[in-house]
């Protein structure tokens, strides 16, 4: 039976550390409520879409909504796994990454519901490559942290779940969609909820590259596995728009969303954390926290 040995609010209490700030961040900021996004507009806009505009919408949004909701399914793993090991600090802004998925997931199905009258059949829509990582490698990544705190299995698990399911596809698929929608000035309600996600997102990939840094940082074998779980999904993200994108001509969408700019955003920003995490080998856990706020 498993037991407590002590707790660190009585041994000195908790550490100020950047987990810490990112829950007290989230403290902040992240009480919006998807109930209260006004979507009058945005249901005027979506009766004056064509076909192919609405299908586009539709496209999107069940690539969000699916997205958000299989993360607030498969975290679970990661805030036990980080639990069981004592770093309550981490816990205490992971309790909020949990409630902030569960909103992004009703942002989205209520938008579906009030807006596109509730359709159904929205996996259609969802590519080989979008199957490929949220049907298969990201529950599957995550359930093993139910057996398997190891490095090398939280490293596996925060790739999957930080850098490439957040860090590529949620966070440009976010950028390039409110960009589009603002510039023809359409689905005002979205675009603010859309401001609040991304908020929020930059927040979970912030941990995910501190969570990595700080694995490489103890273990600078886990860099390996890191770099290896990388180039095994980075194709597979890239996938996900390149396979989207084919049914438009000149691959551009009817609200001028380009390929290009999904590939290249997410490339650029995958690269910059990649580097990022690279260079925590060597690193004390002192120059890491100072490094995650900057």
């Amino acid at each position: 039976m498993a037991v407590h040995e002590g707790f660190r609010t009585t041994a000195g209490g908790l550490r100020d550390c950047f987990p810490l700030r990112l829950y007290q961040k989230a403290k902040r900021l992240g009480v919006w409520d998807p109930a209260a996004f006004d979507f009058a507009q945005d249901r005027r806009d979506w009766q004056g879409l064509d076909e192919l505009q609405r299908e586009t919408v539709l496209s999107l949004t069940s690539l969000f909504v699916a997205g958000e909701e299989a993360v607030t399914l498969d975290l679970l793993p990661l805030v036990m796994a980080i639990a069981r090991d004592g770093r309550i600090e981490e816990e205490l802004y992971l309790t909020t990454f949990l409630f902030e998925e569960g909103k992004h997931t009703e942002l989205f199905s209520r938008f579906l519901y009030d807006v596109a009258g509730g359709p159904t059949d929205l996996d259609r829509f969802h590519v080989p490559s979008y199957r490929k990582l949220f049907y298969e490698e990201l529950p599957a990544a995550m359930e093993r942290l139910l057996t398997d705190s190891s490095a090398e299995a939280l490293a596996r698990a925060s790739v999957t779940y930080n850098m490439i399911v957040e860090g590529v596809l949620a966070e440009t698929g976010y950028h390039s969609y409110h960009e589009s929608l603002a510039a023809n000035n359409l689905m005002p309600g979205l675009c603010d909820a859309l401001v609040e996600i991304k908020r929020d997102e930059s927040r979970h990939i912030a941990y995910g590259v501190y969570l990595l840094s700080r694995l490489v940082a103890e273990d600078a074998t886990v860099w390996e596995v890191i770099e290896a779980r990388m180039q095994e999904l980075f194709p597979h993200a890239l996938g996900v728009v390149t396979e989207t994108f084919d049914r438009y001509e000149d691959g551009i969408t009817p609200f001028g969303l380009e390929m290009s700019t999904f590939t290249e955003f997410a490339t650029a920003q995958f690269g910059k954390r990649y580097d990022r995490i690279a260079r925590a080998r060597g690193k004390t856990f002192e120059e890491i926290d100072q490094e995650a706020g900057e």
